[in-house]
């Protein structure tokens, strides 16, 4: 199932006066990058955000909001955020925030060959 291009769209317009955004296509979806570190992303019909660790929990408990598993392994930083939490331009804000937030002291991703691997 391709990503939603619409979210995708709503993403870049609040990321695009920000310098050093890039945009790449990988895990079926597309991720933005920040200073070359994954923050944000669309997976199917879901937001991908990269938060601190340490909200992860209470991430979490919002409405919508839900962890990222891989391969059967639970991701702790990375949630999930379905459309009906996406409403509105302040809640699609609010989740961005949160991942710029963490971009400044996130490592960069492990490079691989032909992508990057989750951290």
């Amino acid at each position: 199932m391709p990503y939603n291009e619409k979210l995708a769209h709503r993403i870049w317009e609040q990321l695009v006066d920000l310098p050093t955004i890039d945009e790449k296509e990988m895990m079926g979806g597309i991720t933005f990058l920040y200073h070359e570190k994954m923050c944000v992303g669309v997976m199917k019909d879901a937001l991908l955000c990269r938060i601190n660790p340490n909200l992860y929990e209470g991430a979490l408990e919002q409405n919508g909001c839900r962890p990222l598993d891989s391969n059967g392994r639970t991701m702790k930083g990375w949630v999930l955020d379905d459309q009906e939490a996406l409403r509105y331009e302040s809640e699609l804000k609010y989740w961005i925030d949160l991942a710029l937030d963490f971009n400044k002291d996130a490592k960069k991703s492990r490079k691989k060959k032909d992508g990057y691997y989750l951290s």
